[in-house]
């Protein structure tokens, strides 16, 4: 195969197409991470944001209330876990798994109630997708317009959203908040600050989030809702978070790791055309177990460093 820089160009622009979704998934377990709470339910949340987003978008024929709604559903997603887990006091992460397995089976019931079809909604639903912008002035640079405009603006979003999330955490009173309860809830309570709520809010921010991620997968990624379209990538950018230890500039760079890694897969089935399809496909997941192995292996080494050191004292 010969690399031209055309190639490469088309082959960055589609890491970045890749790596929006997991970002937008990072990002929303980078806010419950934050608070001291492990979202296992972002899948979910995506898988729901998702098909509303078809067929809000289909039926009023506004990608923007398309949005809005995939926003909405991922935030309620998040309510009703907060509901069940804080003042049901449900298990949190038995609530994560059964709100997966519900959204799993859920999603493909509520798609054959609307399209009478249990695979996907292409036939039915004449569903709009948000559309992509040329970047003025960068878009005539050669190779780095290729590279950087043309692309989804919620892909643009999925960066912007990265430096919003980081002023939340870091830079404002709820950030603080959502950091105290993280590190000792009983002293944060002690002071006035309603655990509570606070655990509520970072479950529907992070519904949010992940509901503008899936959002991009039927609205942007392409243009129709098929069962299991988010096809892990909840897990992976839960992953790519814990990666970061919740930072979201940190867990961005996770996400376009594991973009990359998409990316890669879909070239190689592309030029490799009789390479085995399940191990193509096992690309980005393998690329996240080792990634984790790594990063535990350098944590642990690091932990050990600093008990030596603690000793020697």
């Amino acid at each position: 195969m010969l690399i031209t820089t055309d190639w490469l160009a088309a082959f960055l622009f589609s890491i970045l197409r890749f790596s929006t979704p997991l970002i937008f998934a990072a990002l929303a377990a980078a806010v419950c991470r934050k608070t001291g709470l492990l979202n296992m339910a972002i899948e979910s949340m995506m898988l729901c944001a998702a098909l509303t987003g078809v067929l809000v978008s289909g039926f009023t024929q506004s990608a923007f209330l398309g949005l809005l709604s995939a926003i909405i559903v991922g935030s309620l997603v998040g309510f009703i876990i907060s509901y069940a887990s804080f003042v049901g006091n449900a298990d949190l992460f038995l609530t994560n798994i059964a709100l997966n397995l519900a959204a799993a089976g859920g999603t493909v019931f509520v798609l054959y109630l609307f399209t009478g079809s249990k695979g996907n909604s292409a036939a039915a639903i004449p569903s709009l997708s948000v559309p992509s912008v040329d970047i003025p002035l960068i878009k005539d640079i050669p190779f780095l317009g290729q590279v950087i405009s043309g692309h989804n603006i919620l892909t643009y979003l999925a960066f912007f959203t990265v430096f919003l999330v980081w002023l939340l955490i870091y830079k404002t009173r709820l950030g603080l908040r959502m950091r105290s309860v993280s590190e000792n809830p009983d002293a944060a309570s002690s002071v006035g600050i309603s655990v509570k709520r606070i655990r509520f809010a970072a479950f529907m921010i992070s519904g949010a989030i992940a509901g503008v991620g899936g959002a991009f997968m039927s609205m942007g990624f392409v243009q129709l809702f098929s069962r299991g379209m988010v096809a892990g990538r909840g897990f992976i950018g839960l992953a790519a978070a814990n990666m970061a230890n919740g930072s979201p500039v940190g867990s961005m760079l996770s996400s376009l790791l594991f973009g990359t890694s998409n990316a890669v897969a879909t070239t190689v089935q592309t030029v490799f055309t009789e390479a085995p399809t399940d191990f193509v496909l096992m690309i980005p997941y393998a690329v996240t177990i080792i990634a984790i192995v790594l990063i535990s292996i350098i944590n642990e080494r690091r932990s050990n460093k600093k008990r030596k050191k603690a000793g020697n004292r």
